[in-house]
């Protein structure tokens, strides 16, 4: 057994056979065998050896043949690899005395020579560990008789552990065979750790290395609650932590007696109880959970992957399907909010050589290409004739952004009554808070707009110089910043004293512990992932404004992230077993 602490990004516990992908991506027929079969499976094995020996040395001759013996060469190690008669009496021990099938007995082999190299101190020998890989790679797309595997045509329930996955990769996971995920690197806050919220996946990232050490089929806990990976569990562990899937089960079906009672605290202020989704067909599980609207509804689906540009009616469509779903309750509809190099079409895109998070994106791609922008700003004002729509600009740093976009919707508006198609002309425009140009600005944007939503996701990247997605420093993005905290409360009051609606959208609302904070610093729109409105709403129910108040003056005291997350943990604790003890 061995185990990783990596990020935990989407919550949930998830125990299953791994499926890996990126290093080796194929899944297996079977992992082990009859005895009786171990004779036809060591057959396989060296008839699959042969077969790629051939292969590797047509590949040799190929590019001797064009580039030079000096080429040629590169495939030497591959060869000396597969004629290495420790790796054949290594793969045939596994098949023969475990039982493994010829596939599983070639990856934990070809693995655990990997993982042996990496760990020595031989720049030489790690390098080789590409060729391992590769070899790999090449044996098992002969023995199982296919190409890598097409992670959206799953037919059995898995695992899947990877390199990384991208946000496209990720939308297209199928949510009835795939029961989480776990990432080397990756960070929090990242978009494929938003779309894994919104499609209710658990997931880790910024694990580090350890794809070395997993083979497909091997056993494999994500435990995305505390960020841990737990490779081929001890009965002692398997069973601990199917108690604890069994105890989630029995606290969501508790928490269900929530879903049609208000948000108010125990003095009787009523909060808001909004959700994030990602995707149409997360409005039931909203519903269901008792969510009083839509506080962001991310477009970004619709471009991810995507092979075509999303037409007007591609965005109407999805637009359209939430609003009706949602039968009068508000629908906050964020427009596009990626940088050109997550586009899944052919734009014509500039090469950012430098910091994506610091280039054309958001706001900024829109108001660079109308052709992309103009379509979805008229989709969201036709869907604004079916119910409550509101619009918002995200990453908005400048008032000349915020100026411009509103002057392209009034464009937008004026169009469509000109064509005669009904839209609300009065729909309310707000703005996403997540730079600290906006929140230094803020009693200068607050003028413009109808509300505002507080992204904390990049604002804590922005105000700490962090990139959320890199894991050399994933320790410094803190929400609990005392820098990010009083940018926070900055907007806040400055929305309280213009009478602009104001809410919070990032994932630290989703985080319990950070909610009597946010409700004593002035928060009472919290928009949260649908998974996380039942708990965010019963602590609601357990608090008192003035204690929280009290909460946040002392929060703002603290110097240190650290000394605040513990703060606020024990905090919560305390009015956790304060309220069972009451019950």
């Amino acid at each position: 057994m061995q185990q990783f602490k990596g990020i935990a990004v989407s919550p949930g516990l998830a125990i299953g056979e791994s499926l890996i992908i990126d290093n080796e991506g194929f899944r297996f027929p079977h992992h082990l065998v009859l005895p009786t079969a171990a004779d036809g499976e060591v057959r396989r094995f060296m008839e699959a050896l042969d077969e790629v020996a051939v292969a590797i040395r047509a590949s040799r001759d190929s590019v001797t043949q064009q580039l030079g013996e000096r080429y040629g060469a590169i495939f030497a190690a591959h060869l000396s690899l597969l004629a290495d008669p420790r790796l054949r009496e290594d793969i045939e021990k596994r098949i023969r005395e475990d039982f493994y099938s010829a596939e599983y007995a070639v990856s934990r082999t070809l693995r655990g020579y990997a993982d042996h190299f990496l760990k020595m101190d031989n720049a030489y020998l790690a390098e080789r560990v590409h060729d391992i890989y590769d070899l790999e790679r090449r044996l098992l797309q002969t023995l199982t008789g296919r190409q890598r595997e097409d992670f959206s045509r799953l037919d059995k329930q898995v695992v899947v552990l990877a390199h990384n996955l991208t946000p496209g990769e990720t939308v297209h996971l199928d949510r009835r065979f795939v029961l989480g995920f776990a990432t080397e690197i990756g960070g929090a806050g990242g978009h494929t750790a938003i779309v894994a919220q919104g499609m209710e996946i658990p997931a880790v990232v910024g694990l580090g290395q350890f794809l070395s050490n997993v083979s497909s089929g091997d056993v494999v806990i994500v435990d995305g609650d505390q960020g841990l990976v737990i490779l081929r569990p001890d009965e002692a562990t398997l069973q601990r932590y199917r108690k604890r899937v069994e105890q989630r089960r029995v606290a969501v079906e508790r928490l269900q007696d929530l879903r049609d009672v208000p948000a108010e605290t125990l003095d009787g202020v009523r909060i808001k109880m909004l959700a994030n989704i990602e995707f149409p067909y997360e409005t039931p599980a909203c519903l269901d959970r008792g969510a009083e609207g839509i506080g962001l509804y991310r477009t970004e689906f619709l471009y991810l992957a995507a092979k075509v540009e999303p037409t007007e009616e591609d965005h109407y469509g999805a637009y359209a399907e939430v609003v009706r779903a949602m039968k009068g309750r508000p629908v906050v509809i964020r427009t596009l909010d990626l940088g050109a190099d997550k586009l899944g079409f052919n734009q014509d895109k500039r090469e950012e050589d430098c910091n994506p998070f610091l280039g054309l994106r958001s706001i900024r791609l829109a108001l660079a290409n109308l052709q992309l922008f103009r379509p979805q700003l008229r989709a969201i004002l036709r869907a604004s004739a079916l119910g409550d729509v509101r619009v918002m600009f995200p990453l908005i740093s400048t008032m000349d952004e915020l100026l411009r976009a509103k002057q392209l919707l009034g464009e937008a508006m004026d169009e469509l009554s000109a064509e005669g198609i009904d839209c609300n002309r009065e729909i309310p425009v707000g703005i996403m808070i997540e730079s600290p140009a906006a929140a230094v600005m803020i009693d200068r944007f607050v003028r413009e707009i109808d509300f505002l939503s507080i992204g904390t996701n990049d604002l804590i990247q922005y105000t700490l110089a962090v990139d959320r997605g890199n894991p050399a420093v994933n320790d410094l993005y803190q929400a609990s910043d005392p820098a990010v905290l009083r940018l926070i409360q900055r907007t806040l009051e400055a929305a309280e004293q213009a009478d602009v609606q104001a809410s919070m959208c990032g994932q630290m609302c989703s985080d319990p512990t950070y909610t009597m904070l946010l409700l004593g610093l002035g928060l009472r729109h919290l928009s949260v992932a649908p998974s996380s409105i039942p708990e965010i709403k019963e602590i609601c129910r357990k608090v008192t404004i003035p204690q929280c108040q009290a909460i946040a003056e002392q929060t703002l005291t603290m110097q240190r992230p650290r000394e605040i997350d513990a703060y606020l943990k024990s905090e919560l604790k305390a009015v956790t077993a304060a309220s069972d003890r009451g019950s």
